[in-house]
């Protein structure tokens, strides 16, 4: 049992069995304060059964519990608070984080369960700008922390291969591009000329019939229409996989938009089969008033079909081919109301596994406070963004540490790091303005914080020169240690909650917190001094290099040794 459960034992055979050890779990609370104890249940829940005044169904509760397994328990007011035995627990954590290794705080919530990640999904043609940042880095994250509770994820890059604004690019080529300068720079070129043909399409909307003949050939299979996009998707990949090896992110499948043009048809004949499609202006579309949403368009009026025609064939091919036990789109927030339809449509089709397909959504990122744009040629390119931030990297270790021998590869992980580290330490459904200044600092809530804390632990274990600990002789009472000791031991019931909520930024502040307690310690702490005490101290360190590792690991963030 890890300490929640224990202290939720204690109370349920104090009464008698009348609350679960899985009810009380829930409801322990962390006081604000160490002088308060480690633990503390609230009485109010208990209130209205046992009609009496929460401060006196404490004090009944503190008398009753076995108080041989706590150091103390104490009622204070409408709480019961625990203090935990700080020796033995600290024995107990640190005993088990070094037999587990990288394998502490692992769960089988998922028992191998398949779960496909629809993510990062840039649009063919274009480069990746900042705005793709998130959906990447939070699939990822949340890839690797389903991984170590139990699932099997498959990383899905839904690419937006196909749709009218090839038609849109395919006009703007034949208009004013040509093979050779296209050839020497594909995607900033193909991008000049889709920026240009929305600004002129406003003045000359002629231009959106022209656009929209040419995806009308592509989807006809014209040979001109199916070269151009042949071309323009093979560039466009090979500009992606360079902006993915520079953040450490692999796919399992680039299976985009066009794989489900021949499976299609499916879709619409069992909507057709079901008498679920309805004639609107024209177009075919679902009646979903009974889930309080607008009807879905399935089929427009020239015949073309849509995103949501293309997802619903994704999911049911999804469903086949991994059977999987929950399917999650990491989309931003303001697809919120697609995913609706598109589930209210699967379950109108009559599919009852549409109840474990999960929007995973995500507010934007805002550069000066302005959303970033394609369209309008406001874009800030990832790559750009992860080169500066490298560079910003590379200065501050010149000027903290110049002697480092591996300085390139450090600056890399370090920069890298830092952008992945300050997406996902925000809550995914907050909007944040990025300042790159901000994010490489090595100082405060970031990313190299994190890192330099871990590296400090692997400089400490290198003085020491211990690569080895006696297990039996890890005891900590040093009040100075408590803090990190309790943080160390809740790094599963951390992991637990960030694969329930598809929340990465819990592991993030997590991090963010046991490194400033590890520092704290370290800075009250005399760690390396020869008595007997030292092997338990230099236990505590190597705990927290191992989980501060797997913590910035889970969310794709790499751990250099020395910074």
């Amino acid at each position: 049992m890890n300490n929640r459960e224990q202290v939720a034992q204690a109370i349920s055979e104090a009464l008698d069995g009348q609350l679960t050890v899985e009810d009380i779990v829930v409801k322990i609370e962390q006081p604000k304060t160490s002088d308060l104890g480690d633990l503390a249940f609230p009485t109010f829940v208990l209130a209205k059964t046992l009609h009496k005044a929460p401060n006196l169904i404490a004090a009944d509760l503190a008398d009753k519990i076995n108080q041989t397994t706590f150091e103390k328990v104490q009622a204070v007011g409408p709480y019961v608070n625990f203090f935990l035995k700080k020796g033995n627990f600290a024995a107990t954590t640190l005993a088990a984080i070094l037999t587990d290794k990288d394998q502490y705080g692992a769960q089988n919530l998922g028992n191998g369960g398949n779960v496909p990640i629809d993510m990062s999904s840039p649009n063919i043609a274009k480069p990746m700008s900042m705005g793709h940042l998130r959906s990447t880095v939070i699939g990822n994250a949340i890839a690797n922390i389903l991984s170590k509770t139990g699932y099997h994820p498959i990383k899905i890059n839904h690419l937006g291969d196909w749709g009218t604004q090839f038609g849109k690019l395919m006009q703007a080529y034949k208009m004013w591009g040509t093979e050779a300068e296209v050839k020497a720079d594909p995607i900033n070129k193909l991008l000049e000329y889709y920026v240009r043909f929305h600004k002129e399409a406003k003045e000359h909307p002629e231009m959106d019939e022209d656009a929209r003949e040419w995806f009308k050939k592509l989807e006809d299979g014209d040979e001109e229409a199916t070269r151009l996009w042949k071309w323009f998707r093979s560039e466009s990949l090979k500009s992606f996989m360079r902006i993915y090896d520079e953040l450490g992110v692999k796919f399992d499948s680039y299976n985009g938009e066009a794989f489900y043009n021949d499976k299609m048809d499916e879709v619409v004949q069992i909507l057709e089969d079901k008498h679920l499609l309805h004639e609107s202006k024209g177009a075919e579309v679902v009646d979903l008033d009974k889930y309080d949403l607008n009807p879905a368009l399935i089929k427009k009026s020239d015949g073309a079909t849509l995103y949501i025609t293309r997802d619903l064939a994704a999911a049911i091919y999804r469903k086949r081919e991994y059977k999987f036990v929950q399917s999650l789109y990491v989309v931003g927030a303001e697809q919120i109301n697609h995913f609706k339809q598109l589930k209210a449509v699967l379950t109108e089709m009559g599919f009852d596994w549409a109840d474990q397909i999960h929007h995973i959504p995500f507010g934007l990122i805002t550069l000066n406070g302005q959303k970033l744009s394609t369209r309008s040629g406001r874009v800030v390119l990832l790559e750009d963004v992860l080169k500066d931030s490298i560079d910003l990297a590379m200065k501050q270790i010149e000027a903290k540490n110049p002697s480092l021998a591996n300085k390139n590869e450090v600056a890399h992980e370090v920069g890298v790091g830092a952008v992945i580290f300050h997406d996902l330490k925000n809550e995914r459904l907050n909007s944040f303005d990025f300042n790159l200044e901000e994010v490489v600092r090595f100082e405060g809530d970031t990313g190299p914080y994190v890192q330099y804390a871990r590296a400090r632990a692997e400089s400490m274990l290198r003085k020491a020169n211990k690569t080895t600990f006696d297990l039996d002789d890890i005891s900590i009472d040093d009040p100075a240690a408590w803090n990190t000791i309790k943080a160390l031991s809740e790094f599963g019931d951390v992991i637990k909650r960030a694969a329930t909520e598809y929340e990465p930024s819990v592991v993030a502040k997590y991090a963010i917190n046991l490194a400033r307690e590890f520092n704290k310690y370290y800075a009250n702490s005399k760690v390396l001094v020869e008595d007997d005490g030292l092997n338990a101290r230099l236990a505590l360190v190597k705990s927290v290099s191992i989980v501060l590792k797997e913590s910035l690991r889970l969310l794709g963030v790499e751990s250099p040794d020395e910074m």
